[in-house]
């Protein structure tokens, strides 16, 4: 009797095809990108008190240092390596590794790759998940918060 060995595609019948877009049943796309200075993100889904994103980040780019008043977030690394900062700590997270941001805790996302995108999958929790749900303390392109209300939340 001989044991053949199988990928998990002969397996399950799957193909496995890189950045395939989401579809729904219709079979039209989840959403569209929105551009960002930093990459971009798409919505992959939502619902009441919840939203999933798909964040794409360039090589050696950064989010703003940020917080919310409305929600809190899961990060999910799907690609690359992240440097992650929440509060006063930093720490790198790889492939596979998440992390959880409570509401006005100052963070930020960084892809320390100077050659490969960083992909994150962010879980959004909370009562408002609007994009001006963005209180931006410090910002490489130019867009943090001018007002005493970039400065309003505890650094926890």
């Amino acid at each position: 009797m001989s044991c053949m060995k199988s990928t998990p595609e002969q397996q399950t019948g799957a193909q496995v095809t890189e950045q395939a877009p989401v579809t729904f049943q219709d079979g039209k796309p989840a959403t569209s990108r929105v551009e960002r200075p930093w990459g971009w993100f798409e919505s992959l889904a939502s619902g009441a008190g919840y939203q999933v994103k798909r964040l794409h980040m360039l090589p050696q780019r950064r989010i703003s240092l940020q917080w919310h008043r409305h929600r809190d977030e899961l990060w999910v690394v799907a690609r690359g390596t992240a440097r992650v900062t929440i509060g006063e700590k930093s720490f790198t997270l790889g492939r596979g590794q998440s992390v959880a941001v409570a509401r006005t805790v100052h963070h930020r996302i960084q892809n320390i790759s100077t050659v490969e995108p960083l992909e994150i999958v962010e879980v959004q929790t909370g009562d408002y998940l609007g994009e001006d749900d963005i209180v931006r303390i410090e910002d490489d392109f130019g867009r943090a918060d001018r007002t005493s209300a970039g400065t309003a939340a505890p650094r926890s």
